[in-house]
């Protein structure tokens, strides 16, 4: 069983998602810690049966967030996993993760990388090149930080890290409704983001994920997405589901598939594009 593990979970008024995530996580031996900020529903009483770490802290963002709870928790462990109320450890995460603390991890060794199985109306994405999805959620406590980006942050390791073989399940939304709303205000944050990097120069971006196409997995994906940045606005979402839809196989998860790849792979990259352009119109009068 694993001895050294402190998990951090967000929460939001996430009545519907967190015993479900709580309930993946009782195979691991560690301390849960929930950073909330400012739940109305049932959160916390449900919470409240599995640990008494429970946090209240107001959320200006989710890097922010994520970087308060990293300095500011009691964190003990040596080790910190970083979940949302939305994701689920599965059952062979958990037995890897028993397995890794129960071994001599080379000490060179600061993070390991971890990829999202990501649900989308209870089928799992599996083509289009949405899975797997790495995201370094697991490093040891101090050598780890998120990414100062309103959107697609990424945690950051210093030192190096390691691909585990399992999955964390990510529940993206419990109804088209919740996408929508979600992914429009998403898509606000990022289009903000993308205006303001005009300008901006490799140096200022030290504290981000570096885009490397020999790099590790998420290091990979950022510098893909810079490539997809390059092209011409409301030409890229057109390639990108093409290319995502139609060579990458994302027909082959059906019509919920359909549904998902043309909302998140085009619907949404086209709905930044709109935004953007019209900081851009703004900015010009």
């Amino acid at each position: 069983m694993i001895q050294d593990l402190d998990i951090i979970i967000l929460t939001f008024n996430e009545e519907k998602n967190i015993e479900a995530c709580l309930q993946s996580l009782e195979a691991l031996n560690a301390t849960i810690y929930i950073v909330d900020s400012g739940s109305t529903d049932e959160t916390l009483t449900i919470c409240k049966n599995y640990t008494t770490h429970i946090y209240n802290h107001p959320f200006d963002n989710y890097a922010a967030q994520r970087n308060w709870a990293l300095h500011n928790l009691p964190l003990q462990a040596m080790w910190t996993l970083n979940l949302d109320a939305d994701h689920r450890v599965t059952d062979e995460l958990a037995r890897e993760l028993n397995a890794l603390f129960n071994t001599n991890i080379d000490t060179a060794i600061n993070g390991f990388l971890i990829s999202r199985r990501t649900l989308f109306m209870n089928k799992w994405i599996k083509h289009g090149g949405h899975y797997p999805t790495y995201h370094a959620n697991l490093f040891r406590n101090g050598f780890g930080f998120c990414e100062n980006k309103l959107y697609d942050q990424h945690f950051m390791v210093t030192g190096k890290t390691q691909v585990l073989k399992n999955d964390i399940i990510d529940i993206i939304t419990d109804s088209i409704n919740t996408f929508i709303i979600r992914h429009n205000h998403w898509a606000t944050l990022e289009a903000q983001y993308l205006f303001e990097q005009k300008g901006i120069t490799t140096d200022d971006n030290s504290q981000l994920v570096k885009p490397k196409l020999f790099g590790n997995p998420m290091e990979r994906r950022r510098y893909m997405k810079k490539k997809y940045e390059s092209f011409p606005l409301f030409i890229r979402p057109m390639l990108y589901f093409t290319i995502r839809y139609f060579l990458k196989f994302g027909f082959l998860d059906g019509k919920t598939g359909l549904i998902f790849h043309f909302l998140q792979g085009f619907w949404f990259r086209f709905l930044i594009d709109a935004k953007l352009y019209e900081l851009q119109r703004q900015y010009k009068n």
